[in-house]
């Protein structure tokens, strides 16, 4: 069987369902072999080198394998593996014979070979090509960065026919033919890389960037370059706020079908389990481990995660992310997962006023928070929650006028006749709310037993409506009451 062979029937099989795949691997297959079929139109801008798919597989072959079960034996490419790599240098414009993709994005779950098909891809631009190129290999630290370059530099030393023909030295391979150099990088990129002209550019596990800094340098300086390529690869990750998810969001439309969002010049491999498969399904796991679940040891190396996982829940998250390659809504230093959070919201107006509710102030005097909590009990179990905070006065001093727009917050108890109770203690403190010209006054009271409780008046403009809106929350029954007044 061919090399493209092989390519066309890998996909083929992914599409049909023959070998398990998510949907988005899955996405991915068709939109290959749609295009395929589109070569021969005229209005079909790209064609596929074969060739490259060969010189790309032989580059390949002249290493080895540096650790697993298949260390030091020589590497063949799985199906897998030339299925990404045909599309990324198979696929070029009929026209000026460009490469077609100028952006890959590839999520896989560890231990697949990501690092190695990173090497593989970075070598060959540097080495094979006609031009002088610069390839930079970007992981958020230091360390990241080698992993990929460490891989790099151990299969090149391995092979006998490039001895001579490069030299590793201050941090960088540089290819002494063409003068092209490999080169790791490190989130010191964001101050120092805006000299580079980066032609190659691989960003490694970027769900632990913690901006999108160093993608932007490196994407800013390919300008001048006529067939640049810049990789993302990495596995899902859990803080949804960081630059990977909302990449992975747009990638994701891209191989939507329903989705309006196309974009010809970027492809999109991404393997992951869907969203209702069961994590204790083996048969699903190939659809996040293309490689590691096709070979006994690799399945033994996932049984034991999934072991570890169930047993101590803390490590179910990085089961999930590192194995499973699912996105998970859990930061390392969080309360609780946010998507249990997001799923207790509601749109419905909920009537408040007849609720009981619990309140709980924290004060600040100079550099903290100030905060009110307000809990609703709804009964059945369920709950409204509300929170405000505000900044003290000190702090606010310290900020310019240009930054902050805040008015004058006090507090203090008021009797039920709203005036101040006789022999309550008045706490009275001073601080800056978050929203523009908000006032409030209120108090610390003294303690008048269990029975005791709050009753609640606002008065508050709303913004572009001169009328006064005004509500009664009742926290109880108590004879005394918080006088609020808020103009926003």
């Amino acid at each position: 069987m061919t090399l493209i062979e092989r390519v066309v029937n890998y996909a083929q099989s992914i599409a049909d369902g023959s070998i398990p795949a998510c949907q988005k691997h899955i996405a991915a297959c068709r939109r290959f072999l749609r295009d395929v079929e589109r070569i021969p139109d005229d209005d079909f801008p790209y064609d596929f080198d074969v060739d490259e798919l060969y010189k790309f597989d032989k580059w390949a072959g002249m290493f080895k394998h540096r650790e697993g079960v298949l260390a030091g034996q020589p590497i063949r490419l799985t199906d897998f593996q030339l299925f990404v790599a045909g599309n990324i240098f198979g696929w070029k414009h009929k026209i000026t014979g460009l490469r077609r993709f100028r952006k890959v994005y590839i999520q896989l779950a560890r231990k697949n070979a990501k690092s190695q098909l990173l090497a593989l891809i970075t070598s060959y631009s540097c080495f094979l090509s006609d031009e002088r190129e610069e390839c930079y290999i970007a992981g958020w630290d230091r360390e990241q960065s080698s992993i990929v370059y460490s891989q790099i530099l151990g299969q090149i030393q391995s092979c006998e026919l490039l001895k001579g023909k490069y030299s590793d030295s201050y941090g960088r391979i540089t290819h002494l033919k063409s003068g092209s150099v490999i080169q790791p990088l490190s989130k010191e990129a964001r101050k120092t890389g805006d000299g580079k002209n980066p032609s190659v550019a691989v960003i490694d596990e970027y769900h632990a960037h913690e901006t999108s800094e160093i993608y932007d340098v490196l994407i800013s300086g390919m300008v001048a370059r006529k067939n640049p390529l810049i990789v993302i690869i990495t596995t899902a990750g859990f803080d949804l706020s960081r630059p990977c998810y909302t990449e992975y969001q747009y990638v994701s439309q891209i191989l939507d079908d329903g989705s309006p969002i196309e974009n010809d010049e970027y492809f999109v491999m991404i393997c992951e389990l869907d969203k209702d498969d069961d994590i204790k399904d083996e048969s699903v796991w190939i659809k996040a481990n293309p490689i590691v679940a096709t070979y006994e040891e690799g399945m033994a190396f996932l049984r034991g995660e999934l072991k570890a996982a169930l047993d101590v829940p803390e490590k179910m998250r990085s089961f999930l992310t590192k194995n499973m390659n699912r996105w998970v809504d859990q930061r390392e230093d969080g309360y609780m997962p946010m998507g249990k959070w997001r799923a207790c919201g509601t749109d419905a107006h909920i009537d408040l006023t007849q609720y009981p509710c619990y309140v709980g102030v924290d004060l600040s005097a100079t550099t903290d928070l100030t905060s009110v909590g307000l809990v609703y009990i709804l009964g059945d179990g369920k709950c409204f929650v509300r929170q405000r905070s505000f900044i003290p006065e000190d702090k606010r001093k310290r900020q310019t006028p240009h930054t902050l727009r805040f008015s004058r917050l006090r507090a203090r108890v008021m009797h039920s006749n709203n005036q101040p109770r006789q022999g309550t203690q008045r706490g009275d403190f001073s601080c800056y709310a978050f929203f523009p010209r908000l006032r409030i006054r209120s108090g610390r009271r003294s303690d008048h037993g269990s029975n005791s409780s709050i009753a609640a008046r606002s008065s508050v403009r709303m913004l572009g409506n001169r009328s006064n809106r005004y509500s009664r929350y009742r926290y109880g029954s108590s004879p005394f009451s918080l006088a609020v007044s808020t103009r926003l």
